[in-house]
């Protein structure tokens, strides 16, 4: 049976999440503040800030979920713009019944010494995972309160098509396939976990049907951690592209172009995920979904292929 769908948000999430429910039959909505066509047939794009809750009510009455897609890029702007976009969609999801289901991301957790799990406690000090724990701490409390239902996903570091400058890998990857050298944050040669964009969907929409699965967060089903230099090595490989240099940029470097760039301070803060290995648990989410994340090999081709017209 066809059920309508709000998605907040048309960056790479929002997009594939779109596609994925309207190519099974769903009503889906795309709300943006522009209003600009995302792509998938049959995909209602509307024009409005999220973050006015009246109006996103209007939009979600009557709909069976409402999709938190929204990434704002700029992470200078978190403190502004995070708390009442995320009171707006809360708002919303309690007024229309909708289930609330949350793109979420690593930082909640913080350093952490192992992979990380859902069992892991939200331990973040830096700003950006304080406040993105909070925001699940409040969709939380919602829904043990009765309020609403709500949901989260969390993934590493995306990869795959239209990430663009957002993604470690992607934002070098365009110079190492001209054959130049590229730059990357801290230790080049440490595991880490990236997650292709689609399957944050995938495991998105699952939680969103999968009722039982509710008032909890889950690890996105994640291919094998991989070094950055291995991970751009292989990217370069699908392409027919010889490995390039992978230089490190130390984060005491960026602790020091910090004291003049906003952005550049942000982004050290953060630097603890290429000091140590960083890489996910993601057991608990493959059994209960029995969603196993795309095949690298095709990870690495669909992420070219978004770089190219």
């Amino acid at each position: 049976m066809s059920q309508h769908h709000v998605i907040v948000g048309a960056g790479p999430v929002g997009r594939h999440v779109a596609a994925l429910l309207a190519e099974r039959g769903d009503r889906v909505t795309v709300v943006t503040r522009s209003g600009r066509d995302t792509g998938p047939t049959g995909v209602q794009h509307v024009a409005l800030d999220a973050s006015d809750a009246t109006a996103l009510t209007r939009v979600t009455e009557g709909a069976a979920a409402l999709h938190n897609c929204a990434n704002p890029g700029d992470y200078t702007q978190w403190e502004r713009v995070w708390p009442p976009l995320a009171d707006a969609l809360r708002t919303t999801a309690e007024r229309t019944g909708a289930t609330y289901a949350i793109t979420g991301n690593l930082y909640p957790y913080g350093p952490v010494d192992g992979p990380m799990h859902p069992g892991l406690p939200d331990a973040a000090t830096d700003h950006k995972g304080v406040l993105r724990a909070r925001l699940w701490a409040d969709a939380l409390a919602a829904h043990e309160a009765g309020r609403l239902r709500a949901v989260e996903v969390r993934a590493s570091d995306y990869v795959g098509p239209g990430i663009g400058d957002n993604g470690h890998v992607t934002r070098v990857l365009p110079a190492a396939l001209q054959g130049k050298a590229v730059s990357m944050i801290g230790r080049t040669d440490l595991p880490h976990s990236f997650t292709d964009v689609l399957d944050v969907a995938r495991t998105l929409v699952a939680a969103v049907d999968d009722q039982e699965s509710h008032g909890r967060t889950w690890i996105v089903p994640t291919n094998a951690p991989r070094s950055q230099r291995q991970a751009v090595t292989e990217m370069l490989a699908v392409a027919g592209r010889p490995p390039v240099t992978v230089r490190r940029v130390p984060v005491g470097v960026l602790r020091a172009l910090g004291l003049v760039s906003p952005m550049t301070r942000e982004l050290a803060e953060m630097g603890y995920q290429w000091t140590a290995p960083y890489v996910v648990d993601d057991r608990a989410s493959r059994a209960r979904f029995g969603i196993e994340p795309t095949p690298w090999d095709e990870v690495c081709r669909r992420t070219v292929a978004g770089l190219t017209p």
